[in-house]
């Protein structure tokens, strides 16, 4: 992948979560290190708005719209909220105003968790909110421009 190939294969995208898992695994070894020392009313807080700003009004949106396209708003609160660049933003104003603190460790667990294990990156506007297999933008027939699951040769 680069600039002009914006897509990923399945190895490449194996990859990434494989990257994030890593610091997944840096993040929490970290937080389970200082257990002792985390404000945990804060970092319920603060791991749990991600998804309630983020992504709950576009899945109640897309469950009630019964398959029909949802607003835009939806995909960029969703990708506002799970933008590692906004939530350091976040991570730097509370470290600045409230304090820094080892609560704020939930945060890029809770981003690197969504990647590593769920798979879930930031949504284009091109699929559902709640894609499956089949609404991949490429399903109908064979995907030539990528190698994605939808158009590749199991290996």
């Amino acid at each position: 992948m680069d600039h002009v190939n914006t897509f990923e294969s399945r190895t490449t995208y194996r990859l990434l979560r494989a990257e994030y898992g890593v610091a997944l695994a840096v993040c929490g070894t970290l937080l389970l290190r200082h257990l002792g020392e985390i404000r945990w009313v804060p970092a319920v807080v603060l791991f749990g708005y991600i998804d309630l700003i983020g992504y709950l009004p576009g899945a109640i949106a897309y469950r009630r719209s019964r398959g029909a396209p949802i607003g835009r708003r939806y995909y960029v609160l969703y990708n506002l909220m799970h933008s590692v660049v906004t939530q350091a933003v976040v991570a730097g104003l509370w470290a600045w105003w409230v304090r820094p603190e080892w609560a704020l460790l939930v945060i890029p667990i809770h981003l690197c968790g969504d990647r590593a294990i769920f798979g879930n990156f930031l949504k284009p506007f091109s699929v559902p909110f709640e894609p499956g297999p089949a609404d991949h933008p490429r399903a109908g027939g064979a995907c030539h421009a990528c190698l994605c699951s939808a158009g590749a040769p199991r290996r």
